[in-house]
């Protein structure tokens, strides 16, 4: 072994191994102790310890342990009632997220990227967060690169596309070096690891990505963010007002005005809403990982929700994995072509299924020894290997052929019109480099492959067209090929295909994306451009595929899945990996997206009646110089049976409906109506209460009923159809409101009414569905206005201040 540059704690120094032995243990235990380890820097798992953190230490939690000690100092202890709840929602959100962490650090383990490694001359397979600095390394096509190296022995054609942004293939050799994040598309190397873990590019690159930017969030998450955000700005200056407004000028005692104050605080605060979002995205990722789905990025389970297009290819989504040849269609009488073609498989390395298939079924060759090979590649579509003889490619008919395809078109379309895969075997002129062929070719044989469709393909695809999600199939193969599978599938619109060979610019590609169903002859380039064009046409696109010319496309879908027995490089890449590599999960998969977020968003209407209801009466309160009419223990009441217990049961249900509009609307839209009936009823209530003498306790029982009855009506409201699920949940929490307020009324502060008080009481409760609906018919009107205010708002600051749209900053 040869002497490492790098010394060791004990002043010896690091060997370097050799191409043959690699590694010796001695040297991996070595380079273990002093933590030259390939251990990643992204780990996506958040320690139990970090959650629990994120969970107590909130800003709302800040504020509620506040108002609880102001509560507790001034003794009015019975309004301490909202803090078990606080303390319920923190635990709840714990432990879900603790259970999805090791539920899911259960599957990441089965579909953990490994490496095959050289250790004291034996070939082993290991999990790419073992490898050590100076590994040699075995990369095939499909590996993504896990760690930095230099190249030993062998070439191999690479892409850094996700790290350059390049979509060239480029060739490796013995000396060149390796960026770890890139993959290989073909060929086979031995590589030396040179930095590992942190000191590796990927690992920089993510590392400074994090200064720059944080972690991406779904739409929903953000929108939920910004609404906590702004009522956290508002709600300390209005407790603080409303506190002296109550003390010095109603003249309320300290302890009245502290719960006052408190009442209207605890309204105003969403305190289970990003909870919910949360634990249910949780809940939805654990449900997926029982079905043998694993979520790498939890925002993927809303883009799925609002999905409208899905990208597929042909080989692995639409036909099984497995390839076979069915026979070979010769083309010339020069020699023994089968045998010809046995010694060209046996020449190739087993990168891909088609060469696999090709190499099974001819098996029989020459002996002739290979000069030269150049493994198969996506963006040229051939194979090459040269012999004494000559040199031989195997590929694509109209990259291979060129101007000679149309001599072969009438045979070569027949074949492809029975669904047949077909491949032309040629002897080539010049010399193969893997680059685009340019000298003259003889055509010897065609080669028919097929796969056969997936079993439940025709009804897994049925499924979408019913769901108003259209199927585009972006394939390599022939288009004509393509198309005929995709029709054997039942996809819709499977005749529309195009080569995509044709389109020559971005402007063509983009008309071609809407307007065909079946692409074929696509590189890996144009996979990519198709999925932009598709999002840039105003459509949420998934992205499924299989391989390592799929992985440009993944990034840039909305949502990304990836096959786990597909490439290293595919499943790395994506946001969801099916473990079992059956595509007919994506309804599923699907459906549990629409459930979790058309219930968060269902849910949420529930928390906003109370924060809009809240916000109104402290306005109302000061403007009319009289007491907030509930009291924070009658908050919690109302909360735990109209809000929190029903918007955790809504969350449960299926719900397949398609996601529409976008989430702070719709949910403003819904809560609206129910927010400002309650606050309508309740000032009325208030000035008649006063008008007619009511004492103060009274009325404040009497809107607490009155605000049970809209919290009831709301559910019923936003739960249309109802079912009887739905029905089960109003009766079950109106039973728990009036349990509560009999036989713990003095736990929530509830009097006996007056004959007057009750009368007065019944009135509004009767009024209170006629309210709510006539500000259901205006309220789609005033939130299309104001949002509509908002926009030109925004539109005329970006014109004022010349904001750059892609808001890195201000220009003047």
């Amino acid at each position: 072994m040869k002497v490492h540059g790098k010394k060791t704690g004990a002043g010896g120094a690091l060997r370097e191994p050799t191409p043959e032995r690699g590694l010796e243990e001695s040297d991996v235990a070595l380079r273990k102790a002093m933590g030259l380890v390939n251990v990643a820097v992204d780990a996506q798992s958040r320690t139990v310890k970090a959650i629990i953190h994120d969970n107590v230490f909130t800003f709302f939690n800040l504020i509620f342990v506040v108002l609880a000690v102001l509560v507790a100092l001034v003794g009015s202890y019975r309004s301490l009632t909202f803090m078990p709840i606080v303390v319920l929602n923190t635990l709840i959100g714990i432990v879900q997220e603790v259970r999805s962490k090791r539920a899911l650090e259960k599957l990441t383990m089965l579909n953990a990227p490994t490496a095959r490694v050289l250790r004291g001359g034996r070939e082993q397979t290991l999990r790419a967060e073992e490898l050590v600095l100076d590994d040699v390394v075995i990369f095939a096509a499909g590996n993504q690169i896990c760690a930095d190296g230099v190249v030993l022995e062998g070439e191999a054609q690479v892409n850094e596309a996700l790290l350059t942004g390049e979509a060239d293939e480029i060739a490796k050799g013995p000396g060149e070096k390796l960026m770890s994040g890139s993959f290989i598309v073909s060929g086979v190397c031995k590589a030396r690891l040179t930095a590992v873990g942190a000191d590796s590019y990927i690992s920089r690159l993510t590392l400074e990505a994090r200064k720059s930017k944080g972690v991406g969030q779904s739409k929903m998450i953000l929108a939920l963010n910004r609404l906590i955000k702004a009522v956290g700005l508002i709600i300390i200056p209005i407790g603080v007002i409303l506190f002296l407004h109550q003390w010095l000028l109603v003249g309320n005692t300290v302890e009245e005005s502290v719960v006052g104050m408190v009442a209207a605080l605890i309204g105003m605060i969403p305190e289970g809403l990003y909870l919910l979002a949360s634990v249910a995205l949780v809940i939805s990722v654990m449900r997926l990982a029982r079905s043998k789905v694993l979520v790498h990025e939890m925002n993927c389970i809303e883009m799925l929700a609002r999905v409208d297009v899905l990208c597929v290819d042909k080989t692995g989504t639409i036909t099984e994995p497995e390839m076979r040849v069915e026979g070979a269609v010769p083309l010339s009488d020069e020699g023994d072509i089968l045998s010809l073609l046995g010694d060209f498989a046996a020449a190739q390395a087993s990168d891909n299924i088609t060469m696999e298939a090709v190499k099974a079924y001819f098996t029989q060759g020459q002996g002739l020894r290979p000069l030269g090979v150049t493994s198969f590649s996506a963006a040229c579509k051939y194979s090459s290997a040269t012999f004494e003889e000559g040199c031989y490619v195997l590929g694509a008919p109209e990259f291979v052929l060129r101007e000679r395809f149309s001599e072969y078109q009438a045979l070569i379309q027949s074949h492809a019109e029975r669904g047949a895969r077909v491949l032309v075997f040629a002897r080539y002129d010049g010399r193969a480099d893997g680059r685009a062929l340019t000298a003259g070719v003889r055509p010897l044989c065609l080669v028919l492959l097929r796969n056969p469709i997936r079993k439940a393909a025709a009804q897994t695809f049925g499924y979408f067209a019913k769901q108003g999600v259209q199927v585009k199939v972006i394939s390599g193969d022939n288009p004509v090929t393509v198309s005929r599978v995709a029709m054997q599938a039942h996809i819709m619109g499977a005749e529309n295909y195009v080569d995509a060979s044709t389109l020559q610019t971005e402007e063509a590609l983009c008309r071609a994306a809407t307007r065909y169903t079946v692409f074929g002859r696509v590189t890996p380039a144009q996979k990519r451009a198709l999925v932009r064009a598709l999002k840039s046409a105003g459509h949420t696109v998934a992205m499924t595929g299989d391989g390592v010319n799929d992985v440009l496309a993944l990034k840039d879908a909305d949502c990304s899945i990836a096959m786990a027995s597909g490439s290293d490089a595919a499943a790395q890449a994506a946001q969801l990996v099916l473990l079992d590599s059956d595509f007919a999960r994506m309804p599923l998969v699907v459906d549990e997206g629409r459930r979790v977020v058309n219930n968060i968003e269902r849910s949420a209407s529930l928390f906003l009646v109370k924060n809009i209801f809240s916000f109104l009466m402290s306005f109302f309160s000061i403007v009319l110089m009289c007491t907030y009419p509930v009291g924070p223990a009658q908050i919690s009441l109302i909360s735990a049976f109209t809000i929190g217990a029903p918007a955790f049961l809504l969350a449960l249900e299926p719900n397949k409906r398609r996601i529409q509009g976008t989430f702070l609307r719709n949910v403003i839209e819904r809560a609206f109506p129910a927010g400002v009936a309650d606050f309508i009823l309740v000032s009325i209530l208030m000035l008649v209460g006063r008008w007619m003498g009511i004492p103060d306790e009274m009325i404040s029982t009497a809107a607490t009923i009155l605000m049970s009855v809209v919290g009831l009506l709301i559910i019923c409201y936003i739960g249309r159809p109802m079912n009887l699920w739905r029905w089960a949940i109003v009766a079950a929490m109106a039973a728990g409101i009036a349990l509560s307020a009999t036989y713990f009324h003095w736990l929530f502060d509830m009097s006996r009414l007056s004959l007057h008080c009750t009368v007065l009481t019944l009135i509004l409760c009767a009024l209170a569905l006629p309210v709510m609906l006539g500000l259901g018919r205006v309220t789609r009107r005033m939130v299309d206005f104001s949002f509509r205010l908002a926009r030109q708002f925004l539109r005329r600051a970006r014109e004022v201040f010349n904001i750059r749209k892609d808001g890195k900053g201000i220009q003047r």
